[in-house]
């Protein structure tokens, strides 16, 4: 983790830290999770304290690495109080939006770092639209391929209701990202036009799904 900046690596162990306190200490959990009764009773601080935690050390592991592999490209662009702005906004989106679709479902729980992970994922896309990924870690795959596909699978995710994967808040931290960097660098339109309207493919599909009742 010698390459990391020290704002990312105090972001991995402030999960690290409070996912295994949550591992071994329900009671903490529940208290901090994202559930809708609570958050409707005025306990707000579960918007954001939720992805914090998270269900298990897999779950911990898959969105840290990702943090890993696309944090610097945001921090070195951007600046670091403006990553900690995606981060922290893709967050939020991330869970307003689990919010909207599951509001009148009081027992609904979720929790984790996904939201803003995707967010810092989809800024990093728009802002190094030449960036390959290793699918798998083998299958190279140019990365606003990758940014779109997820999203229409969490689309589909969405509709499809058959996991517990919190698609909605992956959307939705992916759509603050993308929005927030937009405000950030609005050059972006300019000089990356076509990637801008690429990536803004799924979010206008989301947004005619839900016009039209299908979501």
């Amino acid at each position: 983790m010698a390459d990391l900046h020290p704002v990312t690596i105090a972001i991995i162990a402030m999960n690290v830290l409070f996912s295994m306190k949550g591992f071994n200490d329900y009671s903490f959990k529940n208290k901090y999770l994202f559930q809708i009764g609570a958050i409707r009773r005025g306990e707000q601080v579960r918007m954001i304290s939720s992805a914090f935690l998270h269900a298990n050390p897999p779950h911990l592991f898959v969105n840290m690495l990702t943090l890993y592999f696309f944090a610097n490209p945001v921090i070195y662009r951007l600046g670091v109080f403006q990553f900690v702005v995606v981060y922290l906004g893709s967050l939020l989106i991330g869970n307003l939006l689990s919010y909207y679709f599951h509001k009148d479902e009081y027992h609904y729980s979720a929790l984790g770092a996904s939201g803003a992970v995707s967010g810092v994922l989809y800024a990093a896309i728009l802002l190094n639209p030449d960036m390959m990924l290793g699918l798998f870690f083998v299958i190279p795959m140019p990365a606003y391929v990758f940014g779109i596909g997820y999203l229409l699978y969490s689309i589909y995710g969405m509709r499809a209701q058959n996991d517990n994967i919190g698609h909605d808040a992956h959307f939705g931290g992916a759509v603050g990202g993308y929005l927030i960097t937009l405000l950030m660098v609005p050059s972006l339109l300019q000089t990356n036009t076509l990637m801008v309207i690429l990536l803004a493919i799924p979010i206008v599909i989301l947004f005619v799904m839900i016009k039209l009742g299908k979501i």
